[in-house]
């Protein structure tokens, strides 16, 4: 009995790692990126009332990328794994300053040639205010695609590299 006990107890615990380890392995979901702040800083950006941009992004942008992104930031060649960040901040005006305000969204690019085929080997995400899970891209990221299309001939990215 103790037997069959302890062999239920395995099936069951294999199962439910199994499954849990399938829902970590959807590599079409982009994962939010812990610490990103304390990964090289690319650069800082304000979008003001007027611009193209201004809906949704207005506001203060700092951008991040992690060591595989800097790499490819001075190579123009990103490897899978090279993942850039940016935070987008409110600003406040006030006493001849402009100064951060609450957080808006933390939008991620995540390179991975095979899982984001159809998007340029890059997945998009935008997570909302400090959330680490409430997403904000619907679907398969075309929408920030189309807009990042534009850079194609810097493999899809804004930001610069500058010494």
């Amino acid at each position: 009995m103790q037997k069959l006990l302890l062999i239920a107890i395995v099936v069951i615990g294999s199962f439910g790692f199994t499954w849990s380890g399938a829902q970590a392995e959807d590599k079409t979901l982009v994962p939010y990126p812990e610490n990103y702040r304390s990964w090289q800083h690319l650069k800082t950006m304000l979008i003001l009332p007027g611009h193209s941009l201004e809906n949704p992004f207005h506001g203060i942008h700092h951008v991040y990328g992690n060591e595989l992104a800097m790499k490819g930031q001075q190579t123009n060649n990103y490897e899978n794994g090279a993942t850039l960040v940016f935070d987008l901040l409110e600003y406040q005006e006030g006493g001849n300053a402009i100064a951060e305000g609450p957080r808006k969204l933390v939008g991620v690019m995540l390179r991975d040639t095979q899982a984001f085929a159809s998007t340029g080997g890059w997945g998009f995400e935008g997570f909302a205010g400090d959330s680490k899970t409430k997403r904000l891209v619907s679907g398969d990221g075309s929408s920030c695609y189309g807009c990042h299309t534009a850079v194609a001939s810097s493999s899809y990215v804004f930001a610069k590299y500058r010494p």
